[in-house]
């Protein structure tokens, strides 16, 4: 095993933790996260363990899409700091051993960027083919929007000058004309931009969207034949002006047409993308109590480059979405998680947590993180994760999952010393608020949440094989264990989970394994004897889970 090799494909052992600096930690007083709270909590992710740091847009924005809908790409927001304080968020950062990369998102831009003001001013505008227009009224496209408890359809008119504009988001969120050469062109100096400031790449939104072609004119259609070309020049762009920098990519696709946006087995186009299939067939696999549907997930993966990287998550900054999912297997995770409306959005998804999703059952919850973790795969933890931060399900959308940071017990969690009618929204109240989870009582507790996450992520770097290995799944007999191995040349990790309640005993044959073996626990003390036709019997507790690297007489890996 070449240890060298997880330096220069970076990515593939990454631990990534994701967060919105508008709710991260307020440093001047105004009841807004900025730059300068982020700082100061540099450390505690760094002894966390996290290698990545993924920043949420920090854009001057028009605030009708918690800053998704841009009015300036080269800009910081001035309520979160300055471009020189971004610059000591991304030094401090890596100075800690961990690289940033930011959010593009580049489908679209807000109604009040310079470029769309520009273009609904005239129709001779040399911005107007910035935007797809259209003269006529559009048909009925009601199926076709992102959020439908928003807006009815993917056109809207203009005022200004009698025509529609495309919007697959929000109708304040016009998108670009990416078959304009002058639009790829600015796109391109957006991320060079970016990259020369230190960044280590960015986490793309809406990757399908910005590449499609709908409602553009046939003829300029035609000159923009093939949208993979783009994603592979915009590869190319990032990987020559920063060599080890990436492109994360958000892709809600079934696996085949994911492929397709990896570059094909071959790579060449996004170097990561989210694992959506897994996760929701991972909440469907909690709520039947059998591994059965997480399984079929992460066995259907098609082939692909040594060099790609699923990213592996439990919940991210939007809805959990379970659009992949059956009508009749989506209600299952309804019914187990999610049972009333207010719980739901879109009629497709979850606005909650896990925590509260799983009663606040440690056993539950650790189990869930320690699956996420040993499978294949770069494992994506949004904000708050590693405390077992809970919702507000008296926010609006998505906003239910984006609170204020919780650090401390005391006032707005340690978030602000703002009053509470200046925080972008309330502090978690109830069982989650922040006299119960927060990071400060959870640092000096060695049973906490955090401690735990501490470990395994300590354990997951540790053992390369999980991010890099071949993937087997061991036969057992109980259909609520999931039991897998992990294989990176003469590394082999085992990992055993229980998805069920009762406790259980779990025969495995291990292959090229005998009595000179053994499985050394690295979740807890201890270990176990292999026989000498490679068969062991592990033992799990309801909720139960371990950890165990093969060992060999002559092993010199440490354990």
């Amino acid at each position: 095993m070449r240890i060298t090799e997880t330096a220069d494909l970076w990515w593939k052992n990454a631990v990534v933790y994701c967060l919105d600096v508008e709710t991260y930690m307020d440093w001047n007083g105004d009841g807004t996260g900025d730059f300068a709270g982020l700082a100061q909590r540099i450390d505690h992710l760094a002894d966390l363990g996290v290698t990545c740091l993924w920043l949420m847009p920090f854009y001057p924005t028009a605030e009708r899409d918690d800053g998704y809908d841009i009015t300036d790409f080269y800009g910081v927001d001035p309520r979160l700091g300055t471009h020189g304080d971004l610059v000591e968020v991304i030094r401090t950062a890596k100075d800690r051993g961990m690289r940033v990369i930011v959010d593009l998102v580049v489908n679209h831009t807000s109604i009040k960027h310079p470029w769309f003001r520009a273009a609904e001013r005239s129709k001779d505008s040399p911005y107007r083919d910035f935007y797809v227009w259209r003269s006529d009224p559009p048909p009925d496209t009601s199926k076709e929007v992102v959020f439908p408890d928003q807006e009815s359809s993917i056109w809207t008119r203009s005022e200004k000058t009698g025509e529609w504009y495309l919007h697959r988001f929000y109708k304040e969120q016009p998108d670009l004309n990416v078959t304009n050469p002058k639009v790829r062109d600015e796109l391109a100096k957006v991320m060079g931009f970016w990259l020369q400031l230190g960044l280590d790449g960015f986490r793309v939104d809406a990757v399908p969207f910005l590449l499609e072609t709908a409602g553009v004119d046939a003829a300029e259609a035609a000159t923009f034949p093939d949208p993979h070309a783009y994603l592979r020049s915009l590869r190319s762009l990032v990987t020559r002006r920063a060599e080890s920098a990436i492109l994360l990519g958000e892709v809600n696709l079934p696996y085949e047409q994911q492929l397709e946006f990896f570059g094909g087995p071959d790579g060449g186009e996004l170097t990561m993308q989210f694992d959506f299939i897994t996760m929701q067939r991972l909440y469907l696999s909690l709520a039947r109590g059998d591994a059965g549907a997480v399984v079929e997930a992460v066995t259907s993966r098609p082939p692909m480059s040594p060099d790609s990287q699923w990213a592996t998550f439990v919940r991210n900054h939007d809805e959990l979405t379970l659009d992949k999912l059956s009508d009749d297997e989506r209600a299952e995770v309804f019914a187990a998680f999610g049972p009333e409306e207010s719980m739901q959005v879109y009629g497709r998804g979850l606005r909650r947590r896990l925590p509260p999703m799983l009663d606040g059952d440690p056993r539950r919850i650790r189990m869930v993180y320690s699956l996420l973790f040993s499978l294949p795969g770069t494992p994506v933890l949004f904000y708050g994760e590693e405390i077992g931060m809970g919702e507000d399900l008296d926010a609006e959308g998505r906003l239910a999952v984006r609170t204020p940071m919780q650090w401390t017990a005391g006032r707005n969690g340690g978030f602000s010393d703002a009053q509470p009618r200046q925080l972008p929204g309330p502090v978690v109240s109830g069982g989650f608020a922040p006299e119960f989870v927060n990071v400060a009582d959870q640092r000096h507790d060695p049973d906490s949440l955090l401690a735990f996450m501490t470990l395994l992520i300590r354990r997951y770097r540790e053992s390369p094989e999980l991010g890099w290995g071949k993937l087997t799944i061991l036969e057992q007999p109980h259909p609520e264990v999931l039991a897998h191995a992990c294989v990176w040349d003469d590394g082999t990790m085992v990992a055993v989970h229980n998805l069920g309640a009762e406790p259980r005993t779990v025969p495995l044959t291990l292959e090229d394994c005998d009595s000179t073996h053994r499985l050394a626990d690295l979740l807890q003390e201890g270990s176990t004897p292999v026989s000498d036709k490679g068969e062991v019997e592990l033992a799990l507790e309801g909720y139960g889970y371990r950890w165990l690297r093969v060992v060999s007489a002559d092993s010199r890996r440490l354990v």
